[in-house]
């Protein structure tokens, strides 16, 4: 048999800290925020954050039982670490429980199913109060008591506690368990992954008068439900898809209206980690329970940018005969601008641009919004903004005929095409006309040049005079 002086070590340690546990209980320390130093948080896309909380704790030498109060309500337990920063007294984790159940009028009522309280009554002519010892039977849709010579349903009077439970706890709270190298005061961190804090990009843009250049003003957004605060914090947003392994994780976000809080900063600092990108903020922020933040994250003017009227075909009436496509069809406004230059050239965490532009009495009015998705520099950045009101569009087959083929997947199709442009403004404008093309495709004859945009789009683009219009006849060949 081969004896290992290491395992038994172990082995024989565990029994003496089952033995400790066994002949008496250890006591509780308490850590509350009081005792904290520093806190750092660093919030990712998608309703994650990580938390390192360091404090100054005192344990014994031996076994240590330490509640950590105000960590977050959402924490995931399994994801929690405590360790010491003094690197030479190391501790050994024994166990932990977080204790959620928190507490209220209706919670210490449960957990006293079973035990004796004092009913405590005023009597309403004298105001002289008298006490009742019972025992609670039940509080299913009600509170059952029983008193020495009855039993009665709901609440007589006050109830009197001896004690509360030590499992019900006024804020979340981690209950650690560990064995102390050597005794007294040291910082000691916890760190571990919650639910309940996001952040989110948000872009206000104002265009100018020639619609060619914008001055670009980007938010983050915080928002709290975590059920903890996070006061001065180090304070980190992670811009990237970070892959987890989905679980069912129960929320604990009640019906409380969060408050909103801006807070005028410079822009934050950026850095690339791993294939994400951090921003720091460079001071403290206090992050409270229920709260919605806004920091600001960048601040640009005169970004060049380039406005354009498109409107996008479809592909179906290509394999057969259609006729009428449509009559007053919308014309899609889209702005478009490059990530890089001027104040920008730093990547955009992804997020809604809403765009305005001032009116001739300079009050700016909102003229639409579009999503971006994380954007590296140098990259551009397009906006659908809306549909045009003065440009619109007729379009209509003019010709189809089938050349060969047996079905309509194996087959040569030739069709002709007129699109009318009209344009009510005063001055003139240019549309481009974008047509999805199946298949193998040729262009036979056309009235405008076109460029082929990719493998299956061919692109035109047409100037259409003010209160005028223009008009696009094309012929195209294709084979599925």
């Amino acid at each position: 048999m081969v004896f290992n002086a290491q395992a038994h070590g172990w082995g024989a340690l565990m029994l003496l800290l089952a033995a400790q546990a066994q002949s008496a209980p250890v006591p509780e320390t308490l850590s509350t925020l009081k005792d904290q130093q520093q806190v750092a948080v660093t919030i990712y896309n998608e309703n994650l954050a990580l938390i390192k909380d360091q404090r100054r704790v005192a344990p014994e030498k031996g076994v240590n039982r330490l509640a950590w109060r105000d960590v977050s309500a959402r924490i995931m337990p399994e994801t929690a670490l405590l360790r010491s920063l003094t690197g030479s007294d190391g501790i050994v984790l024994l166990e932990q429980n977080f204790d959620f159940d928190l507490l209220t009028p209706q919670k210490l009522l449960d957990k006293y199913v079973g035990q004796s309280v004092t009913v405590i009554r005023t009597n309403p002519a004298t105001g002289v109060e008298s006490s009742e010892a019972a025992t609670v039977l039940g509080v299913n849709g009600g509170v059952v008591l029983e008193f020495a010579d009855r039993i009665e349903t709901g609440l007589p009077g006050r109830l009197a506690f001896r004690t509360v439970p030590a499992n019900l706890r006024d804020r979340p709270t981690l209950v650690i368990s560990f064995q102390a190298h050597a005794g007294g005061e040291r910082p000691m961190e916890l760190s571990y992954l919650t639910a309940g804090l996001s952040w989110r990009a948000d872009y206000v843009a104002e265009l100018n008068p020639a619609d060619d250049r914008l001055d670009l003003n980007g938010w983050v957004t915080l928002t709290n439900v975590s059920g903890s605060s996070y006061p001065n914090a180090k304070l980190q947003l992670v811009a990237g898809d970070v892959n987890r392994v989905r679980q069912e994780m129960a929320s604990a976000r009640d019906g409380r209206v969060m408050k909103a809080e801006s807070m005028a900063a410079p822009a934050m600092a950026e850095e690339s980690l791993f294939e994400y990108h951090f921003y720091s903020l460079e001071r403290p922020a206090s992050i409270a329970e229920q709260q919605t933040k806004q920091v600001a994250l960048l601040s640009v003017s005169s970004v060049p940018v380039h406005k354009e009227l498109l409107l996008q075909g479809r592909d179906y009436y290509y394999r057969s005969s259609q006729g009428d496509l449509g009559q007053k069809m919308k014309v899609g406004i889209f702005v478009e601008f490059e990530n890089k230059g001027g104040g920008l050239g730093v990547p955009l965490p992804r997020g809604v641009i809403r765009v305005y532009k001032k009116d001739t009495a300079g009050n700016a009015q909102f003229v639409g919004e579009d999503r971006i998705d994380h954007t590296p520099r140098g990259e551009k950045v397009r906006l659908k903004l809306g549909e045009a009101f003065d440009v619109t569009a007729d379009k209509k087959q003019t010709n189809f005929q089938k050349i060969s083929g047996t079905s309509r997947y194996n087959a040569i199709f030739e069709s002709a095409y007129q699109i009318e442009l009209k344009n009510a403004k005063d001055e003139a404008v240019t549309v481009k006309v974008m047509e999805p093309l199946p298949g193998d495709w040729e262009v036979l004859a056309e009235s405008h040049p076109h460029r082929k945009a990719a493998s299956n789009t061919a692109l035109w683009s047409l100037q259409v005079p003010a209160r005028g219009k223009a008009v696009l006849d094309y012929r195209v060949r294709v084979k599925l």
